[in-house]
């Protein structure tokens, strides 16, 4: 049996530049160069779940719920896209750097997926089940991966050139494992879950080696220092503390956030953490006595990614927004509100239009109703009415849609709605929600019709505008 002794000379074995539970970074031999990110990364076409930086703090990956992942280099001006990364079937929920040149995903399909970030393609992917993967850290040598999965394991894979081969799965949780942290000299893994726990492992066997905390709620997610001495979790409950891991005990207790904690992240000095919440703060502290530096309070909803720059300057942020945001930390720049859209297109209240108001509700997070506006997670609605399933050119559809065969008509975007994509369009990506009311579904229906038809044509089914009022005399 695991002793305190020795976990505390193989697990918390000082390694300052590991600091990869809670920022995992690129390994690549490159040097570190200063780096300022600034304005927006503007690109995806849905909320940005995740986002971190590279080693040399020149690049970027973001993971979204448009499915894609986007690998950004900084310029001297904001960011420009070098890669769009395709591959996942559901929303992309976390994404990390890994040596040479390649990265690591992972989504809502249960899917985690190896990537070539000097093409952009799909180099190996592993399909774990029907839960979703909801995050992943690589270890501080970037030889192996751990994802956390809603099937209540932690989920290890060894990286054997451009494979993921899955090593033993770390087992015990009695709820989804929300997040998991590796210590430094990679031997061990911390997981936290829904249950409440936090467990320690031993990363090679599998073997659960201790319970470090218990908490009354759901913890969601963890960061480790670098040294390995000092836990941080985030809950619930709005609780963001300090453990000391090896005994277990809350060594300080930080400000809570008055919604669940939803993000963590330190800098690569080891100096700073930051913390969000679904209340939008987002504070970051020194960690030499974890007092607080400064706070950012963001009305516009949830932090659910951030990253800081290495000296902690700079916070990269991310949520419900089709962006990453930039807050300079220090010197402190006030939270800018301009240019920020509230409500958000999906976040509507009642309208004159009960069609429209579906239409925000249940489809625009996914879809746009113009060519202008391009494809989001699923492609443009524009010129819907008439339309072959999985045709429209240059969106990646799922092989089921493309090989679906049916035209969109009032019946059939009636009837997805009615008995749902996973009984009319299986394995396609769409997500899974259906409009039972028959007079809500009537209404979105005759909306899509209408804010759909290509400009100067008549929706389908409807006289030409000429021709209405011809009739009428």
């Amino acid at each position: 049996m695991w002793r305190a002794a020795p976990l505390a000379g193989r697990f918390a074995r000082a390694a300052f530049a590991s600091a990869a539970a809670a920022l995992v970074v690129s390994q690549a031999p490159t040097a570190v160069v200063a780096a300022e990110w600034s304005g927006r990364l503007e690109g995806h076409g849905g909320p940005v779940k995740s986002i971190v930086l590279s080693r040399d703090e020149t690049r970027a990956l973001s993971a979204s719920f448009d499915y894609s992942v986007i690998l950004w280099q900084r310029q001297d001006q904001g960011a420009g896209v070098v890669h769009r990364l395709i591959g996942h079937d559901a929303p992309v929920n976390d994404v990390r750097f890994l040596p040479a040149d390649r990265a690591v995903s992972v989504g809502d399909d249960g899917a985690i997926l190896l990537w070539g970030l000097g093409t952009g393609q799909v180099l190996d992917r592993v399909d774990t089940g029907e839960e979703k993967l909801i995050q992943v850290r690589a270890a501080p040598d970037g030889n192996f991966v751990v994802a956390a999965s809603w099937d209540h394991t932690a989920r290890v894979f060894a990286l054997a050139g451009d494979r993921l081969v899955e090593a033993p799965r770390l087992e015990g949780h009695r709820g989804p494992v929300n997040a998991v942290a590796i210590t430094p000299d990679g031997a061990g893994v911390y997981t936290a879950a829904y249950d409440g726990g936090i467990r320690l492992f031993d990363r090679a066997t599998g073997g659960l080696l201790r319970e470090v905390y218990r908490h009354g709620w759901g913890v969601n997610v963890l960061a480790l220092t670098g040294d390995g001495r000092r836990l941080v979790f985030g809950a619930a409950d709005g609780t963001l503390a300090v453990l000391d891991p090896l005994s277990g005990e809350i060594v300080k207790q930080l400000a809570s956030h008055t919604r669940p904690v939803l993000a963590l992240a330190l800098s690569a000095d080891g100096r700073r953490l930051a913390g969000g919440g679904g209340d939008g703060a987002i504070r970051v502290y020194a960690t030499d006595d974890w007092h607080l530096l400064e706070a950012y309070d963001n009305p516009h909803g949830p932090v659910w990614g951030l990253a800081l720059n290495r000296d902690g300057r700079r916070a990269l942020h991310v949520g419900l927004d089709d962006h990453v945001s930039v807050w300079q930390v220090n010197p402190r720049v006030a939270f800018d509100d301009s240019g920020q859209s509230a409500p958000r297109r999906f976040q509507v209240g009642e309208t004159g239009d009960p069609g429209a108001r579906q239409f925000a509700r249940k489809c625009s997070v996914c879809h746009t109703l113009t060519p202008a506006d391009g494809n989001r997670a699923g492609p443009t609605l524009h010129g819907l009415f008439g339309r072959r399933a999985g045709s429209l050119p240059g969106y990646p559809y799922s092989k089921a849609l493309r090989e679906a065969g049916f035209i969109w008509t009032e019946e059939t975007v009636s009837d997805l709605f009615a008995r749902g994509p996973d009984l009319v369009t299986p394995g396609s990506k769409m997500p899974l929600q259906r409009l039972t009311d028959q007079e809500e579904r009537r209404a979105l229906v005759a909306y899509l019709k209408r804010a759909t038809a290509p400009k100067g044509m008549p929706a389908p089914g409807q006289p030409p505008a000429g021709q209405a009022e011809d009739e009428r005399r």
